[in-house]
């Protein structure tokens, strides 16, 4: 006998272990917590070498801008919100409130990228931390300073261009958000409040304490 293509219209029974969530939500739960033990891992491991150093500032080394780093915190922070939205819009069948909202979650990333890209390096005619003397090696401060932050730029990265190629397919569907569509929005949206809550923790660490 021949297999049947009609809509498969039995009560859907959750998985025992896994329970109503996805194998995609679950797999990206997984990756979010082998993640959380690598930012861990660095941050443990600059706490430990900043603690455990007489001079941390090497002379003519700059000091990290507080005030800048803030705002971009801030605009990470409004770009976890937007995604948000894009999923309640969603949820509520509006496509185009949904896909507004993800834009909206892409320009923040961008925009943080932005900013750290002028930390390092300056921009549009300013100096950035390379400018004043702040190098990769020469210290454990700067050191320390580029490959956690950098780390976290790379999942910032990661997380725009997983959002832009989201934004692209949802531009060139139509009809009704399916289920299909909003388990993969929540899947990345996990990702990209992982990233957020991260560099909260980052700023704190590297540039408050």
């Amino acid at each position: 006998m021949g297999h049947s293509h009609e809509a498969d219209t039995r009560p859907f029974r959750p998985d025992p272990w896994m329970g109503v969530a996805s194998t995609g939500k679950v797999g990206m739960w997984i990756f979010l917590l082998t993640d959380a033990f690598m930012f861990a891992g660095f941050l443990l491991t600059y706490g430990i070498m900043r603690g455990g150093a007489e001079v941390w500032h090497n002379p003519g080394e700059p000091v990290l801008g507080i005030n800048f780093t803030a705002c971009l915190t801030f605009l990470l922070i409004c770009s976890s919100v937007t995604m948000v939205m894009s999923l309640a819009a969603g949820a509520d069948n509006d496509r185009k409130g949904m896909i507004k909202y993800l834009m909206l979650t892409v320009v923040g990333g961008m925009l943080f990228l932005t900013g750290q890209f002028y930390e390092y390096f300056g921009l549009f005619g300013f100096d950035g931390l390379t400018d004043h003397g702040l190098h990769f090696g020469q210290s454990a401060y700067a050191t320390t300073f580029y490959v956690i932050t950098s780390f976290h730029g790379c999942h910032v990265f990661t997380g725009v261009l997983l959002l832009t190629i989201m934004t692209i397919r949802r531009s060139r569907a139509s009809g009704d958000v399916s289920a299909d569509e909003l388990n993969e929005l929540e899947i990345v949206g996990l990702f990209w409040h992982f990233v957020d809550l991260v560099w909260i923790l980052v700023f704190t660490f590297v540039y408050l304490l």
